[in-house]
């Protein structure tokens, strides 16, 4: 059974921003991985990132661990509405 990143990365990503309604999550799988793409809203983008990335890559850490257990890359990538 292959994990559902996209439930945990919008369940995490809905906690730290302010407008938790128009965040979205789309994911495609191939060979080398899962890509995740995290739209959020122009004023959250920020607050996901973090300063000096440091959200991000934690959110990086926390998705890449679960795909490790699956012999899976996994990729994030945060962008605005």
């Amino acid at each position: 059974m292959k994990p559902d990143y996209t439930n945990l990365v919008k369940y995490c990503v809905e906690r730290l921003v302010d407008e938790p309604d128009s965040v979205s999550v789309d994911s495609r799988t191939d060979r080398s991985g899962a890509y995740i793409n995290v739209t959020v809203a122009p004023n959250d983008v920020g607050k996901v990132i973090g300063r000096n990335g440091r959200i991000v890559n934690a959110l990086r850490s926390l998705v890449s661990s679960v795909g490790a257990k699956q012999r899976q890359r996994v990729y994030v990538k945060v962008v605005s509405d």
